[in-house]
């Protein structure tokens, strides 16, 4: 299967399952579809699951499987059932958070979307951030750039001074977040963050949002968001540069940015209240 036909196949099932499995639970949930996931491991007290996650995750496992045979997939509630899902990151592999932004979800409130990448040996080298409720698609391929809808794009600042920023602290211990507030935040104009990283990284590329910062950074949710913002020219990567690896499940920290200028600026302000 060629780069056009897999990425046509791709979203092809995406909008199956947002037709069978997200959309129709849309704004219809009933409380008992709703569940806190236990705490501990990659959940965390605030995360919950509904029954369109696990029916869209287990849609996207057999699609995924037609489209590339005996491709290993690493689904984000399957992970949560089995930690031992996780080796599979190692090596080659689908990654799939069947619905980002599930708390948005279940409130009945966008966003929320699809994330899917494709990894091999600890690195995102495809990736698509679908958005149900508008249709849009971001596609990456490593090394052959950004796309949306199938228009290439190139990451743009927003061109505000101070620059704009997203920042979640929802997952810094209370140290961390006052060091942030004290020491990053007042070079930056603060928006609320959408709780869903299939929207902060579009932001990311498309003007809304200069800058972001994130602590917890799973392979489902970041993945092909990372790829996304490095292959449209703007750059996302740990605190201090090095690459971001979908294996490396304990490690936390990353920064995005509309331009590597702008990462730049906010990595040397991390740097110091970190020093």
């Amino acid at each position: 299967m060629n780069p056009t036909q897999l990425h046509g196949a791709v979203h092809a099932l995406l909008r199956e399952v947002s037709e069978r499995a997200i959309l129709p639970h849309y704004q219809q949930l009933e409380s008992h579809q709703v569940e806190v996931k236990d705490a501990g491991g990659i959940a965390t007290v605030d995360d919950v699951v509904t029954v369109a996650d696990h029916l869209a995750e287990e849609l996207l496992e057999e699609g995924l499987a037609k489209i590339v045979p005996g491709l290993p997939v690493v689904g984000e509630e399957a992970a949560h059932a089995d930690p031992a899902v996780l080796d599979r990151l190692a090596g080659d592999c689908w990654i799939v958070d069947p619905i980002d932004g599930t708390n948005n979800f279940a409130r009945g409130k966008p966003p929320f979307g699809i994330i899917l990448a494709m990894a091999s040996g600890g690195e995102a080298h495809t990736g698509w951030i679908y958005d149900p409720l508008s249709d849009r698609l971001c596609i990456a391929h490593k090394g052959k750039g950004a796309f949306v809808n199938g228009e290439k794009v190139t990451a743009r600042t927003t061109g505000e001074n101070p620059p704009v920023a997203a920042i979640s602290l929802l997952f810094f211990d209370q140290g961390h977040r006052e060091a942030i507030t004290r020491h990053i935040a007042p070079h930056y104009r603060l928006v609320d963050i959408p709780r869903c990283a299939a929207e902060q990284y579009p932001r990311l590329v498309l003007g809304v949002n200069d800058v972001s910062i994130f602590e917890r950074t799973l392979p489902w949710d970041h993945g092909a968001g990372v790829l996304f913002v490095n292959e449209a020219g703007g750059k996302a990567a740990r605190p201090d540069g090095s690459d971001y690896r979908v294996d490396e499940i304990e490690r936390t920290g990353l920064l995005g940015a509309a331009s590597p200028a702008l990462w730049d600026q906010l990595a040397g302000l991390m740097e110091e209240i970190d020093a």
